[in-house]
């Protein structure tokens, strides 16, 4: 692997649509997860591939459809807590650990995925 290259070019369009549908399988099965959804998931899960398509490295449909992503303002509007946190960085770890993706890959997953959880925390 290039030390160069970014996670979309290292995990692909289809490597991010299967942690985006597998992290939503986990969701489903996290009750206070869950309830912060609407009932249908297919939206939310859309935006959440769009998003990692762009903060991997690569197309923007995010931002084509929703403009800056600004993260934690989106998701301020529900209390985050640290357990909050740890259930939706469960579900996530969860589905990476459903994709087959090279060690160094797993660990920039894992390091990104850390620190954009730490950073939801509200309250």
């Amino acid at each position: 692997m290039d030390s160069q290259e970014s996670l979309y070019q290292q995990l692909g369009n289809d490597k991010i649509k299967q942690i985006s549908t597998r992290f939503y399988l986990e969701v489903e099965k996290t009750p206070t997860l869950r309830a912060l959804y609407p009932e249908e998931l297919e939206p939310a899960q859309t935006r959440l591939y769009w998003f990692l398509l762009h903060v991997f490295g690569g197309p923007s449909p995010y931002l084509e459809q929703r403009g800056h992503p600004m993260l934690r303002r989106r998701h301020f509007q529900w209390p985050i807590d640290g357990d909050m946190r740890t259930k939706w960085l469960n579900c996530m770890l969860t589905a990476i650990d459903s994709v087959p993706m090279q060690p160094e890959t797993k660990e920039s997953l894992l390091a990104y995925f850390v620190k954009a959880a730490n950073h939801m925390v509200n309250c």
